[in-house]
């Protein structure tokens, strides 16, 4: 296998594409619901130190990590010593599950870009959603989950020749090239949205609701909990793809200023959805006489179920409905194909396969698993592996990668002398305290917070045996098949061992 490698066309690109990948659904379904019922404007101190002392520090270190080694995880990992490749498996099997899932979510959002020319989904927006459009089956059951829905199967291919359309072009002139022109979309939509949202009638009852201050929260653990929560489900952290991403980089890039500009702008993104969802609601409140805390909920509720609502009442509610629908489309899409390149790049480097073949065989495979989530029972799947994916595999994957990659292996000074060898913004001593102790003590925070809710209580309600096998099997799952995986020998044992130089800066 050749030891070149695919490059980024420039450190912008690299940047918007890193910047895509971190923006997604949770920015404009999540955060909106965790600050307001976590303090409201209060919840912006402990989610500004959780970005400071988390978001920025994990985002500098995965880069460093990826354009050091250059390498997918399992390759990136494997080169830091070859008993850490499990690791880099670990760190492939959690995207492949997300984009099984993801993107049954964009195939939603496509229809109702549609739906939203004609405002096809009513005056009663829940029961269009859960009965007529996803026709969800009243039982759960794990012998079956039903027929297949065909509305949701038929856009789910779409998004799916889209999105593998778009990586096998490559990085420079997919992936990148794409991010360029979705990007600076969703940015100008998203806003056009903000501002006719902050003019409505109403308006204020619902910024003021967000913006709030509950001092008396700042007392409350759960609070901290819920800050550094957001920052590792919204940033993309230990899922591999900052790391696979910044593999691409030459040589002689700052990569700690890229993590800044990344962390911030995505943070800065997510205030910017708080105040158009909340500001959206006060004029639903408002124009129906209804409580706002009626209104406020997170997830696929608030996308699907109140913001339909809302646009109902809108003047000019088919285009402002399809404008939303379209900015929740182009956050999810940038973060989905994200999430292939990591399982590409991966797939690619240990079989020795062409970037083409790679994304036939991953393609085949994620689009057979999706199936199963476009199934009248698809959502009841949908919600209890995305739980125990995003409680149960991204965050003890990342503070197993700490703890091993800082503190087992030692490469603290080795990868902070690389980071400020090419960098403006130096990386110190408060950088190790932050990755290497009060980031490990945060994650096993909520990983033990956790864990205790999820066994005192069956997740969600359902049977028992639903979450056995598709919740907590599915967690026992991944680390075995990660073990299993690094010990498959490399088509080529040399790419493992041996670090390709790189180009010392982006071709002209």
């Amino acid at each position: 296998m050749s030891q070149e490698r695919e490059q980024w066309g420039s450190r912008w690109g690299f940047v918007i594409a890193a910047i895509g990948s971190a923006i997604g659904l949770g920015n404009i379904w999540r955060y909106p619901y965790v600050a307001y019922k976590s303090g409201g404007g209060a919840f912006l101190i402990p989610y500004l130190f959780a970005i400071i002392t988390t978001g920025i520090s994990f985002v500098a270190f995965e880069f460093i990590l990826g354009k050091k080694y250059r390498g997918s995880p399992p390759l990136t990992y494997s080169r830091i010593n070859k008993k850490l490749e499990f690791l880099g498996w670990w760190q492939f099997l959690i995207p492949f599950f997300i984009m099984t899932y993801y993107a049954v979510i964009l195939a939603w959002a496509f229809n109702y870009i549609g739906y939203s020319l004609t405002l096809a989904w009513g005056e009663d927006t829940n029961a269009f959603f859960f009965e007529s459009f996803l026709n969800i089956s009243s039982e759960v059951s794990v012998s079956g989950l039903g027929g297949i829905v065909w509305q949701v199967f038929i856009p789910l291919m779409l998004v799916w020749f889209v999105t593998l359309s778009i990586v096998y072009r490559g990085i420079k002139s997919g992936i990148e090239k794409m991010n360029k022109i979705a990007m600076p979309t969703l940015a100008i939509l998203f806003l056009i949205f903000v501002i006719r949202a902050v003019t409505l009638r109403g308006a204020v009852t619902g910024l003021n609701a967000f913006f709030q201050p509950n001092w008396s929260s700042l007392a409350k653990p759960d609070v901290w909990i819920a800050a550094y929560s957001q920052i590792f489900y919204s940033l993309s952290l230990a899922m591999g793809i900052m790391i696979t991403y910044s593999s691409y980089l030459p040589k002689k890039v700052d990569t700690n200023t890229s993590a800044f500009v990344t962390a911030f702008a995505n943070s800065g993104f997510e205030l910017l959805a708080g105040i158009g969802i909340f500001a959206a609601m006060g004029f639903m409140a408002v124009s129906t006489n209804t409580q706002l805390e009626n209104l406020v909920t997170s997830g696929v509720g608030l996308a699907f179920v109140v913001l339909p609502q809302i646009i109902n009442q809108l003047p000019l509610s088919q285009f402002f409905g399809s404008v939303f629908f379209i900015c929740l489309f182009l956050a999810g899409i940038t973060s989905l194909i994200s999430l292939m390149e990591v399982c590409v790049s991966t797939a690619s480097e240990k079989f020795a396969w062409s970037r083409q073949r790679t994304v036939v065989v991953i393609g085949i495979l994620v689009v057979l698993f999706s199936i199963g989530y476009t199934t009248n029972g698809g959502l009841y799947l949908l919600d209890v592996v995305d739980n125990f994916i995003n409680n149960f595999a991204i965050l003890p994957g990342a503070l197993v990668e700490i703890l091993l990659v800082c503190w087992v292996f030692k490469k603290f000074k080795e990868l902070q002398a690389e980071a400020n060898k090419h960098s403006y913004i130096q990386l110190g001593k408060t950088w190790r305290l932050t990755l290497g102790i009060i980031t490990p003590l945060a994650l096993a925070v909520i990983l033990g917070r956790s864990l205790v809710d999820n066994i005192k209580t069956v997740y969600g309600g359902y049977p028992q045996s639903f979450v056995g096998i598709f919740g907590w099997g599915l967690v026992i799952a991944l680390p075995i098949v990660s073990a299993l995986l690094a010990k498959v020998p490399w088509k080529n044992p040399e790419v493992a061992q041996e670090i390709p130089s790189g180009e010392d800066d982006f071709a002209q």
